[in-house]
């Protein structure tokens, strides 16, 4: 098999290391460059990192993307950054396999235009642990019989969006089985703003950010007498990684946006 040239953006980050350390204990995986705002120029070989790896560092994606001439992009970054890195890869017709949420419906219907407008294969995935991508598609069906439900989701105090993409993911999910249904009392009061977590289809969604933490979500399903509760714990963030790999597989495969690992899983 003919190696997967891969450039990282956000290599200096939590899941960024792992990535890296992915790409380069993968045979068919190749990495060819970071992009990043520090070491420009420099080699993964003179920071420290990867002994014996040329693979250079570059603020520049452009430049980037013209001098390394990869396969794929994965990209690890924030919302903002990452919505960029997206568009420029498709841009210059690069694969992007992309871990970073907030992506707004406008944002993925412009991006999706974009792949199926080149050809080129895109995936965005809040979140790459597949027992998450479960905990999602099992939240899904059982909606078809609970229709009360709560999405608590927990995660380390870094994290700068609230809720998670995944959070948000399972709430539509939920939503395309379920009648939208307001919760609760018809009459409860919130005596403190928030109490009852943000809204989504009537859908409660709550929050939790605590030092220590990684990711878990449970989502909660009340009936008579009875409640499931479906849960998926992230304890460190190699856990994510045999869903990068995954997806990089999966989008030289394809000639389209998708959005959700749980649509390329069987």
């Amino acid at each position: 098999m003919d190696k997967i040239k891969i450039v990282i953006a956000g290599p200096r980050g939590r899941m960024g290391k792992e990535a890296v350390m992915l790409v380069e204990n993968t045979d068919h995986f190749e990495l060819v460059g970071a992009i990043d705002r520090k070491n420009n120029g420099k080699t993964f070989a003179e920071v420290g990192v990867l002994p014996n790896s040329t693979a250079k560092f570059y603020e520049d994606i452009d430049q980037c993307f013209k001098e390394t001439n990869p396969h794929v992009l994965i990209d690890l970054t924030t919302p903002e950054i990452g919505k960029v890195h997206t568009e420029k890869a498709l841009v210059h017709g690069v694969r992007p396999v992309v871990g970073t949420t907030g992506f707004s419906q406008e944002d993925l219907e412009r991006l999706s235009a974009l792949a199926e407008s080149n050809g080129t294969g895109a995936i965005i995935a809040p979140n790459f642990a597949v027992g998450a991508v479960l905990m999602m598609k099992f939240a899904k069906m059982a909606a078809n019989y609970f229709k009360d439900i709560e999405i608590i989701e927990l995660h380390h105090d870094g994290k700068l969006d609230a809720p998670s993409g995944t959070a948000v993911k399972t709430a539509e999910l939920i939503s395309s089985v379920r009648e939208s249904k307001v919760q609760g009392h018809p009459d409860e009061k919130e005596t403190l703003d928030g109490a009852r977590g943000a809204s989504y289809d009537g859908i409660r969604v709550h929050s939790v950010r605590l030092p220590g933490l990684i990711a878990h979500q449970e989502v909660l399903f009340g009936g008579e007498g009875q409640m499931l509760t479906i849960r998926h714990d992230s304890f460190n963030r190699a856990s994510f990684m045999s869903g990068v790999k995954l997806a990089v597989d999966t989008v030289m495969k394809i000639d389209q946006l998708v959005y959700g690992l749980e649509n390329i899983i069987e």
